[in-house]
């Protein structure tokens, strides 16, 4: 394979940001192996056009995260990039959602990446060469409303990545947190899906609201989500790669909420998000 660089990227399925990275890593001739849950495998068939391979892979799963990541190791002897971007939205009042749908967002989104990251870290280490991307979020810096769960998530991906960057250093291993600005993906169309379970009590009045956050990523304004995957592909693959690439839509408005004083950020957010006004009754 010569100076080929073996690409794992999770979370593939048509529509997605992880679609557009292994077709942005192919193009800068890697070795790219796209994966998804079983259901989506018939979802990633285009990408073998591009001679990108496909295997199944369920980031919740131990058994399912070792297999293949061995699989990959018995093919290629290597992993240099693991891209961790599987990932769901978690959308709704937090007062209100379900625990079983937080521990479910979690658990992909969150220790999701963990699971990948202890699976592929030994092999890494041993060649002590590698480099992780986690793929976090602006709203992991700012959290908005309506989607508290979602934004705990990527503020414990920023969490755990900062810790790793150091810990893995002795190993020279590389680890590098994408921040997302709103790209436009199939994203927003399956938060607003998830909704369809929901009936809430205390917060029906904001039933609308909480809708319009579930696709707020998704507007006319949004970044392509191809210009996105290649802007990162570039930055991973540069000989000396950023710790942090924030790319995208509404990145300088998020940077700009994260240094405003608290009332400011809150009359903001309370207002984008229709919660400027008192309910009277229960």
């Amino acid at each position: 394979m010569g100076d080929q660089k073996v690409v794992l990227v999770t979370g593939c399925a048509k529509g997605g940001i992880g679609f557009e990275y292994c077709k942005a890593f192919a193009v800068q001739n890697c070795r790219v192996f796209a994966s998804d849950v079983s259901p989506r495998m018939s979802d990633m068939l285009d990408l073998q056009a591009d001679k990108i391979e496909t295997l199944e892979l369920d980031v919740a799963s131990d058994e399912s995260v070792e297999s293949a990541v061995n699989s990959i190791i018995s093919k290629c002897g290597r992993i240099d990039i693991l891209i961790n971007n599987a990932g769901i939205g978690c959308t709704g009042p937090l007062a209100e959602l379900p625990l079983d749908e937080i521990r479910k967002a979690y658990e992909i989104n969150a220790l999701g990446q963990l699971r990948m990251i202890q699976q592929v870290v030994p092999h890494m280490a041993s060649w002590q060469s590698g480099i992780i991307v986690n793929v976090a979020s602006v709203v992991g810096k700012v959290p908005t409303p309506w989607a508290g769960s979602y934004c705990a998530t990527k503020a414990a991906v920023f969490s755990m990545s900062h810790t790793l960057r150091v810990e893995l250093s002795p190993f020279d291993i590389n680890v590098i947190i994408v921040v997302p600005g709103a790209i436009r993906s199939s994203f927003g169309n399956n938060n607003v899906e998830r909704l369809q379970n929901y009936e809430w009590k205390l917060y029906k009045d904001f039933k609308e609201a909480i809708i319009e956050r579930a696709k707020a990523s998704q507007g006319s304004k949004a970044t392509d989500a191809s210009v996105f995957a290649r802007h990162v592909a570039k930055k991973v693959l540069s000989p000396k790669p950023p710790k942090v690439i924030e790319f995208g839509h509404m990145i300088g408005l998020f940077s700009l909420l994260s240094w405003s004083p608290l009332w400011a950020r809150d009359l903001f957010l309370s207002t984008r998000f229709k919660l400027n006004r008192k309910i009277l009754k229960v």
